[in-house]
C-alpha cells in the first residue's frame, strides 16, 4: 500500500506543482491550444505571453511558423520570440512570415558565430516622418525581414500597371538611411508607384539599394537625370538609373552537341516558366553550340526559382556539372539614341563570309564607309541611316554564305569602366562557384578541362570582395564593344572582341572547365555594340 501511495503520490505531485503555477501565471486560452499543437510549455508561455501584449494574435500564425517554432531548439525558440517581441511590427502585415523570417536570421547568425547577440544596433526610421507621409499620401508601409515596401497602388489608381522602363534602380544607399529620407527625395520627380528598400535581416540595415517605380516612364528618367550622382550626406552620392528585371539566366558547361530543342526539353523538365532558349552556334560547326546557353524564363520570379533550384551544384544535365549565374541585365539606349544609329549588326555568318562579300551586299541599299568581320558577326557601317534601315529590313533572315543572318541595329557602347566592374565581379564569382564544388571539372567529354592562373588568395570569397581568386588579363577596348574574347597564346595572352560579348553584355571567353567550348560568357544575347 506504501508503495502504490508512493507511486500515486509521484503521480500527482507535477499536477499539484502544475496547477500552483497555472494559478499564478494568467493564460490566455491559446495557450492551451499551442501544447495540444506539440509546442514545447515554455515557447508555447512565451508565445502567450506576446499575445497579451496584443504585438500578435494566434489568429496570424499559420501552420509553417508554428510547425518552425516546434522544431526549434527551446533555447532558440525563446531568443526568437523575445527578438520577435522587441521588433517593430507596426507595419508588419504579414506576421507569420516576419516570424518565419526571424528565425530564419537567428539560425544565419548561429552559423555564423554570431549566437544570439544583436551585434550592430541599427539606427531606427523616424516613425513620426514616415506616419506624416503616409498620412499625406494614403499609401501603406508593408516590412520583412528582406525589405520594407512603400506603396504599390497608390490610393485610388485605375490605370494599368507601370510597364517597363517605370522602375529605376538606387544604388549606394547610405546603410541607415530608410524610406521617411528617400521618399520626398524621389517623389520631386514624378507619382511613386511603389519604392522597395532592400534589408539585411542580418544586421538590420539596408542593403544599400533600392528599387522605385514610377507611374510613367518619363517620371523614371526624369528621376535618372536628376537624381544620378546627387550627394545625398557629405561624400554619399546616389546611384540612379532604369531598372529591368532580369528573367535570364547563364548555363554553361552543356554538351556542345545539343540543340535549342533539346536544351528546352531538358531545362523545361527541371523548372517552371521557361519560355526561351538562346544558343550560338559554333564559328566552325554550326550544328554545334559553343558550350553554353541562356534561359529566358517568363519573370524574375520563375528565373530567381531556377537559379537557385539549378545552382545548388546537386543537378546534372547529361551528365554534366553546369554552372549556373544571372545574364547580365541588357541595358538598352533610348529611343533618341538609338533614332541616330546607321551602324547595323551582322550575325550567324559562314567563315566563307568575307568582308569584301558583305560590302558588296550591303551596298546594293547605299553607301557603306567600312565593313568589320569578327568571326561569325560584324558591323556594315553605313553613310545614310534611311539605307541602313532599308538594308537591314531586306537581308534580316536572307541566306549568306549558306547560313540565314541575322540583321539589327547595333547599339552604342555602354561605360567601359562599368563593364569591367561587372566582369571582374562576376569572375569572382564564378571562381567562387568553382572552387566550391572542388575546380568543378567538366564531366562531359566534349568539355576540355585546362588549368586556370588565379589571382590573389585561393579561398571564396565574400561576392564582390577580392578575397577570391580572380582571373585578370591585361584588358583593353576592343575594335566594337567592351568585351573580350580570349585568342590564344600564354597567359596573359592577348584580347580581342569577344562575338557573344557584343550580343550579350560582359563576356569573356577562356577555354576552362565551365564551357568547354573555350568560352566564358556572362550576359544576354542582344544587338552588337560598336564604337564611334
Amino acid at each position: 500500500m506504501a508503495e502504490g501511495n508512493g507511486e500515486v503520490s509521484m503521480e500527482e505531485k507535477p499536477n499539484v506543482k502544475q496547477e500552483s503555477q497555472d494559478a499564478k501565471v494568467d493564460r490566455t486560452e491559446d495557450y492551451a491550444k499551442l501544447v495540444e499543437y506539440g509546442l514545447d510549455e515554455k515557447v508555447a508561455g512565451k508565445l502567450d505571453e506576446i499575445y497579451k501584449t496584443g504585438k500578435l494574435a494566434h489568429a496570424d500564425l499559420d501552420e509553417r511558423a508554428l510547425d518552425a517554432l516546434k522544431e526549434f531548439p527551446v533555447e532558440g525558440a525563446l531568443n526568437v520570440l523575445t527578438q520577435f517581441l522587441d521588433s517593430n511590427l507596426e507595419h508588419v502585415s504579414n506576421k507569420s512570415a516576419y516570424l518565419c523570417g526571424v528565425m530564419k536570421t537567428y539560425r544565419q547568425k548561429s552559423r555564423a558565430g554570431q549566437g544570439s547577440g544583436s551585434g550592430t544596433v541599427a539606427k531606427a526610421p523616424d516613425e513620426d516622418k514616415i506616419k506624416s507621409i503616409l498620412e499625406r499620401t494614403g499609401y501603406t508601409l508593408d516590412v520583412t525581414t528582406g525589405q520594407r515596401k512603400y506603396g504599390g497602388p497608390p490610393p485610388g489608381w485605375d490605370g494599368p500597371t507601370p510597364g517597363n522602363g517605370c522602375e529605376v534602380f538606387c544604388g549606394k544607399i547610405p546603410k541607415d538611411m530608410y524610406e521617411d529620407e528617400l521618399i520626398p527625395l524621389f517623389e520631386k520627380c514624378g507619382s511613386i508607384w511603389d519604392l522597395r528598400l532592400m534589408m539585411d535581416p542580418m544586421t538590420g540595415l539596408n542593403r544599400g539599394y533600392a528599387f522605385i517605380t514610377f507611374t510613367t516612364r518619363d517620371a523614371a528618367q526624369f528621376a535618372v537625370q536628376e537624381l544620378d550622382n546627387h550627394e545625398i550626406k557629405p561624400g554619399k552620392s546616389l546611384k540612379v538609373n532604369i531598372s529591368v528585371p532580369n528573367l535570364r539566366l547563364f548555363v554553361g558547361n552543356i554538351p556542345k552537341s545539343k540543340g535549342k530543342e533539346e536544351i528546352l526539353d531538358e531545362f523545361g523538365k527541371l523548372t517552371a516558366g521557361l519560355t526561351e532558349v538562346i544558343i550560338y552556334s559554333s564559328p566552325d560547326d554550326k550544328k554545334k553550340n559553343r558550350g553554353f546557353c541562356f534561359l529566358e524564363y517568363e519573370s524574375h520570379k520563375a528565373a530567381s526559382l531556377a537559379k537557385r533550384r539549378l545552382g545548388t551544384g546537386r543537378i546534372k544535365v547529361w551528365g554534366c556539372d553546369i554552372i549556373v549565374d544571372w545574364a547580365d541585365p541588357q541595358e538598352e539606349p533610348d529611343e533618341a539614341t538609338m533614332s541616330k544609329v546607321k551602324v547595323l549588326y551582322v550575325r550567324n555568318l559562314t567563315q566563307d563570309c568575307s568582308e569584301e562579300k558583305l560590302k558588296e551586299s550591303f551596298e546594293a541599299f547605299g553607301k557603306v564607309e567600312r565593313v568589320k568581320k569578327i568571326k561569325d558577326y560584324a558591323f556594315i557601317h553605313f553613310e545614310d541611316r534611311d539605307n541602313a534601315m532599308t538594308a537591314m529590313s531586306e537581308l534580316n533572315g536572307k541566306e549568306m554564305g549558306g547560313s540565314a543572318i541575322e540583321v539589327s541595329l547595333a547599339k552604342p557602347p555602354s561605360d567601359k569602366k562599368k563593364k569591367e566592374e561587372i566582369l571582374r565581379a562576376r569572375e569572382r564569382r564564378m571562381m567562387q562557384m568553382m572552387q566550391v564544388r572542388g575546380g568543378c571539372s567538366p564531366s562531359h567529354p566534349s568539355m576540355l578541362p585546362s588549368s586556370m592562373p588565379m589571382r590573389g588568395p585561393g579561398g571564396p570569397g565574400p561576392r564582390g570582395s577580392s578575397g577570391g581568386g580572380s582571373m585578370r588579363g591585361p584588358i583593353g577596348r576592343g575594335d566594337y564593344g567592351w568585351s573580350w574574347a580570349w585568342s590564344g597564346g600564354s597567359w596573359p595572352g592577348r584580347w580581342a572582341p569577344s562575338p557573344w560579348g557584343s550580343q550579350g553584355g560582359t563576356h569573356r571567353s577562356l577555354r576552362g572547365p565551365w564551357g568547354g567550348s573555350s568560352t566564358r560568357a556572362w550576359g544576354g544575347p542582344r544587338q552588337g555594340k560598336f564604337t564611334r
